[in-house]
C-alpha cells in the first residue's frame, strides 16, 4: 500500500474554463487522497497555482500569486503549472518557495507528486507539448461551489494565429472519445448537475483526431439521446467551424442552450489576414445572419482585440462600425498583448498603449450598449432560469442564467430554489441583468 503524507493544500487558477476544469480535477484527486483543501487566502503547506499566459497581465498575475503564497507561509512548497509554466518554466524556478514547475501535460501527475515535495530538491517537469497526441486523464465529478459543470472534451490548438501563444502551451488538438464524454455527462448528471458546459481550447476541432464520424454536432445529438441531462451549453467556437449541422443541432435540440460565443478579433480584412484568421468580414457576417435566422432569441457573444499591430484609425473604425451593426448579445474586449515567440510580436507598426486603452474602452462601451439592447428585448417574457444562489449584495435576491445566457435576478425566491430550473417572468432591466419573479 502506498504511503501518503497529508497536507493542507490551497489552489488558485487563472485563465480559461479549461484551466478551471483541470484545477478541479487536481483538487478532487487530492481530496480523494486525504489532503485537506483550504482557501488560497489561508496558510497552507502546499500551494498549487494553475497559470495563464494569454496576456502580459495574466503573466504578472501568475507571478504575484506565487509571491502571495510564499508571503502567507514561507515554509510552504509551491507548485506552478499551466500555460505560463509550460512556455516559461525558468521564470518560476527562481521565485522563492517554488518546489515544482509542472508543464501542461504534467498537471495530471501533480496529485501523485505532492506528498514527496519536501523530500526532494526543486524539480522542473516540462515535456514537449507539441509531441502529445493523447487526451489528459484528469476528470471531474464535482465542482466546488458551482451549480453548472464544465466538461473538457478537447485540448490543444492547430491554428497558430499570429498573436496567440496557446498552441505553444497546449500542443496539437486532442479529443475525448464520445463514449467517455457520455460516461462523464452521466456521472455529472447523477451528481445533481442540471447543466453541463462542453469546453475546449479549440472546440470546433473536436473529433478531427478521432475519425470522420465524430464531430461536435454528432456528439451533441448523442448526449441528448443517451443521457438524462436537462441543459447542455457549448463554449467558444470559431466562426467557420459552426457548420449547418451544428446550427441545426442547436435549433432543434430540447437541451442545447441558445448561446454561441464566436471570436471575431477584428472586422477589418487587412488586420484579419495579419492575424492569420481563416475568414473575411463578409464571411463572419454571413455566419451570424445564418445563426440568427435559424435560432430565434439566440445570444451571440464575440471576442475582439483592440490595437493589433498595423491597426490604424481606419481599421479600428471598420471594426467598431461592423460590431455596431451586428445583433450581438455581449462583447469581450482585449487590448492586444505582445506574446514572445509569436509572429505578431515581431511585426512593425505596433500600437502604443494609450491608443490601445482608448480603443478598448470604446469597444467595451459599445459592448455594454449591445448587452442592454439584447436583454431589454425579453422584458415581459418568461425565462427558463437555472438558479445558482444568492447575490453578494442582497441575500434576498436569487441569481441564475437563462438558457440564452442572460443573468436573471429573482425577487421572490429563496435558497430552496438553488440548482433548480425555474420559470421567471422578466419585469425590468437592472444594470446588465434582468429582474423578475418566479411564476
Amino acid at each position: 500500500m502506498r504511503y501518503f503524507v497529508m497536507f493542507k493544500v490551497a489552489l488558485a487558477t487563472l485563465g480559461c474554463k479549461v484551466n478551471y476544469y483541470e484545477t478541479e480535477g487536481i483538487r478532487e484527486k487530492l481530496a480523494l487522497y486525504g489532503h485537506e483543501i483550504v482557501p488560497f487566502s489561508a496558510e497552507a503547506d502546499v500551494y498549487i497555482i494553475n497559470t495563464c499566459t494569454v496576456t502580459a497581465k495574466t503573466d504578472y498575475q501568475s507571478r504575484q500569486l506565487v509571491r502571495k503564497a510564499h508571503a502567507q507561509n514561507p515554509a510552504s512548497a509551491i507548485i506552478v503549472t499551466g500555460c505560463y509554466a509550460q512556455t516559461s518554466p525558468h521564470v518560476f524556478s527562481s521565485l522563492p518557495g517554488v518546489r515544482l514547475v509542472a508543464g501542461t501535460d504534467e498537471k495530471r501527475r501533480i496529485p501523485d507528486m505532492v506528498s514527496g515535495l519536501f523530500q526532494s530538491k526543486q524539480k522542473i517537469v516540462v515535456s514537449d507539448i507539441a509531441a502529445k497526441n493523447t487526451f489528459s486523464s484528469l476528470s471531474v465529478t464535482n465542482f466546488s461551489e458551482h451549480t453548472r459543470a464544465y466538461l473538457k472534451i478537447q485540448d490543444g490548438c492547430n491554428a497558430f494565429c499570429s498573436y496567440c501563444i496557446i498552441p505553444f502551451a497546449r500542443g496539437p488538438s486532442r479529443s475525448l472519445h464520445p463514449d467517455a464524454v457520455i460516461e462523464a455527462v452521466r456521472t455529472l448528471q447523477k451528481s445533481g448537475y442540471r447543466e453541463v458546459i462542453l469546453t475546449g481550447i479549440h472546440l470546433g476541432l473536436y473529433g478531427v483526431d478521432l475519425d470522420y464520424s465524430h464531430d461536435l454536432a454528432s456528439l451533441i445529438r448523442r448526449i441528448e439521446a443517451d443521457t438524462l441531462l436537462e441543459r447542455l451549453r457549448i463554449s467558444s467556437i470559431e466562426p467557420m467551424e459552426i457548420s449547418d449541422r451544428l446550427i441545426d443541432a442547436v435549433s432543434s435540440s430540447s437541451i442545447l442552450c441558445r448561446h454561441l460565443h464566436v471570436p471575431l478579433q477584428s472586422a477589418d480584412d487587412y488586420i484579419l489576414s495579419r492575424m492569420k484568421r481563416t475568414y473575411t468580414v463578409n464571411e463572419f457576417r454571413t455566419q451570424i445572419d445564418k445563426i440568427i435566422k435559424k435560432i430565434p432569441d439566440v445570444a451571440i457573444g464575440a471576442d475582439v482585440i483592440a490595437g493589433f499591430p498595423g491597426e490604424g484609425e481606419r481599421e479600428f473604425q471598420n471594426t467598431f462600425s461592423f460590431i455596431e451593426s451586428l445583433p450581438l448579445a455581449y462583447l469581450h474586449v482585449f487590448p492586444y498583448s505582445k506574446r514572445p515567440g509569436t509572429r505578431a510580436a515581431a511585426m512593425p507598426d505596433q500600437v502604443d498603449e494609450t491608443t490601445k486603452k482608448r480603443r478598448a474602452a470604446a469597444l467595451r462601451s459599445l459592448g455594454s450598449q449591445k448587452k442592454y439592447t439584447f436583454i431589454s428585448r425579453f422584458i415581459g417574457n418568461r425565462m427558463s432560469v437555472l438558479i445558482e444562489g444568492n447575490t453578494a449584495k442582497d441575500r434576498k435576491l436569487m441569481k441564475g442564467f437563462s438558457d440564452n445566457y442572460i443573468q436573471v435576478l429573482v425577487t421572490n425566491g429563496d435558497e430552496s430554489l438553488i440548482n433548480s430550473i425555474a420559470s421567471v417572468h422578466a419585469e425590468h432591466v437592472s444594470g446588465e441583468r434582468l429582474l423578475g419573479r418566479i411564476v
